[in-house]
């Protein structure tokens, strides 16, 4: 009887040590699933696509949140501005026993702000200095025989025509626009200069030039030129027949450039080219519709580039009928920017061409200059340029398929251009 008693003890703790054993066990695997559904959730937390995919709401996915952050952390950077400019001109209004201009004040600090910023062709425009950009639109080019581009907000000399003024003092191409009659207050524009320029023929104006250091050791160094303001003259369109190989040179894209362009290769088709060589060396660009119709010259393919801008992205095409489907060879440099560059890449990525020379300057943006309401304007970016394959331009140019330099007095890019072409006739 005691025997039986002790075996029933027996059954009974090792029932009790069984259960809870079991919830030893229970417990574990409970903690080992709230860790693993911890880390899944932090795994998952940037997994947006994977989020939405499951069917999470934008309460857990954060998209809508993180929309409305982003727009109202670019509204709180504003209202920081103004509010910090607020607090400083009460301080100085209340307590200062100094006084400013308002329109010199208003000038350094959007000067400030736009060389704070990241866009390079921010710039703000005095009233009198707007003014004068808008009068030269309607005004006689007169000038100095400088061809003008610009980069980072600075003009300067990208070609400079024989027997001008400019090449008489010695002005080179690449040379910096500094100061304009001794006015070095800011960065003269492509823009700026040109307004400047549009004088009565037999005026004269001062230009002081920098002339960078060809070895890049330093920044270089300051001249400064009396030049006498007077019409000049010189084609935009140069044309040459080499053999079977006819060559254009294109200067700048203006409001006829493609009409002159197709003039080109229709005569010399005529004379018997059979290849073509575009030259956009030294082309700081210009309306890009005219870019579009020489594209459509060259190519039957419709994809020209793609604009994009802050809220969008859209394609564009070449225009007008294709004149020929010759072998073609493009020669671009350091110079070649914008517009130009949008010829260059659309015809290369569409396999129409071959490039020859150096890597393009990479100034694939648009500008806009807007009208301010206290009498300035602002002048900024608003879209960029793409090839049609979605590559961007700005900062990065179009490389050449085959690269060139020159050296010494001999063109070698030319040259090597029109070689090409003509071996792409024989072996065609």
């Amino acid at each position: 009887m005691q025997h039986n008693k002790q075996i029933i003890r027996k059954m009974v703790s090792t029932r009790r040590q069984h259960y809870w054993n079991l919830r030893v066990v229970g417990i574990a695997v409970m903690f080992l699933v709230a860790i693993g559904l911890f880390v899944l959730g932090f795994t998952l937390r940037g997994n947006v696509d994977l989020l939405q995919h499951l069917g999470f709401p934008a309460s857990v996915t954060g998209v809508s949140a993180s929309k409305a952050a982003n727009s109202q952390l670019q509204s709180d950077k504003r209202s920081l501005v103004a509010s910090r400019l607020s607090e400083v001109e009460t301080v100085l209004a209340n307590e200062s026993l100094d006084s400013y201009d308002i329109d010199d004040a208003t000038t350094k600090l959007l000067d400030g702000f736009a060389s704070a910023a990241k866009d390079p062709n921010l710039r703000y425009y005095t009233a009198e200095r707007y003014r004068a950009l808008l009068n030269s639109e309607t005004q006689a080019f007169s000038g100095i025989g400088v061809l003008f581009a610009e980069k980072n907000g600075k003009a300067y000399a990208v070609d400079v025509f024989e027997n001008s003024p400019a090449q008489l003092n010695d002005v080179r191409v690449g040379d910096v626009v500094v100061a304009l009659d001794g006015d070095r207050s800011q960065k003269w524009s492509r823009a700026e200069v040109i307004a400047a320029l549009n004088r009565d023929e037999g005026t004269s104006i001062v230009i002081t030039w920098l002339r960078p250091d060809a070895q890049g050791k330093n920044e270089g160094h300051e001249f400064t030129t009396t030049l006498v303001c007077k019409k000049q003259q010189s084609p935009n369109v140069r044309t040459e027949l080499h053999n079977d190989t006819g060559y254009i040179a294109l200067t700048q894209l203006t409001a006829t450039s493609s009409s002159l362009v197709r003039s080109a290769i229709s005569e010399l088709k005529e004379q018997g080219a059979s290849a073509f060589v575009l030259d956009l060396r030294n082309n700081p660009g210009g309306y890009l519709s005219q870019a579009l119709d020489i594209i459509g010259a060259f190519s039957k393919d419709a994809a020209a580039l793609q604009i994009k801008t802050r809220f969008s992205t859209n394609a564009k095409s070449a225009t007008g009928a294709a004149l020929s489907d010759a072998p073609l060879t493009i020669i671009v440099n350091k110079n070649t920017a914008s517009a130009a560059e949008v010829i260059a890449s659309s015809l290369q990525e569409s396999k129409r061409c071959i490039i020859v020379g150096q890597t393009s300057m990479g100034k694939g943006s648009v500008q806009i200059t807007r009208e301010l309401s206290f009498g300035g304007a602002l002048r900024y970016t608003v879209a960029v340029y793409l090839t049609p394959k979605g590559r961007e331009i700005d900062g990065r140019g179009v490389s050449p398929d085959v690269a060139v330099d020159n050296n010494g007095s001999e063109d070698f890019q030319k040259n090597y251009a029109l070689e090409t072409a003509h071996y792409r006739t024989q072996s065609k």
